[in-house]
């Protein structure tokens, strides 16, 4: 009964510290997160994975098309957030919290294939990771061939991020610039830049 005693004043103190904190330095997004939310968001990470899904390996073959398509989809719709390298390096990805992962590094390439295939169809709560996909499985594939891409990250080439600019998505004012800067190196008028 002493133990149990002596275990609930350490969790309130614990619990008092860590409201002290947060009302003293609010809870900002900027602020790098601490030893103990990273170990809470891995953790909320691996509960992420239904069991029956940690251990499921990628039924899509690994080609040179499903690589392709892959990188092509990653370029449209992931790397806003984790840039087309993987890096997070993106001004969403360094503005979230906690971070966006970098996907080349040793903690994201040693999760399983179920596991990274559950990230990306069912998101992670308590983060800004998504769920991705139709619910009812229609488009599996193309999550299983981005598990195939977060694999080849480490070792993309110079000339494969060259080819996803082009993908990228753009905002309407980045498309009237280039618009205005073909016109302007065609002769017809001067660019006009809006910031």
């Amino acid at each position: 009964m002493k133990v149990l005693i002596i275990i609930l004043i350490i969790v309130i103190v614990l619990a008092g510290v860590v409201l002290m904190t947060m009302v003293r330095h609010g809870l900002s997004s900027r602020e790098q997160p601490t030893l103990m939310e990273e170990g809470i968001a891995r953790a909320v990470r691996h509960l992420a994975t239904p069991l029956s899904m940690r251990h499921a390996r990628n039924p899509v073959p690994l080609t040179n098309d499903v690589l392709a398509e892959a990188r092509a989809h990653w370029a449209d719709h992931c790397a806003t957030c984790h840039g087309n390298d993987g890096s997070g390096n993106t001004e969403i990805g360094r503005n979230l919290y906690p971070r966006v992962p970098d996907m080349r590094r040793e903690r994201t390439q040693s999760l399983t294939d179920g596991e990274l295939f559950s990230i990306i169809k069912n998101g992670v709560r308590l983060t800004g990771m998504p769920a991705w996909g139709d619910a009812a499985g229609h488009d599996d594939a193309d999550n299983w061939k981005l598990v195939h891409f977060i694999r080849h990250l480490p070792k993309i080439t110079p000339q494969e991020l060259e080819e996803m600019k082009s993908m990228n998505p753009r905002n309407p004012m980045e498309i009237k610039e280039e618009k205005e800067e073909e016109q302007f190196l065609k002769g017809s008028e001067a660019p006009s830049h809006h910031h």
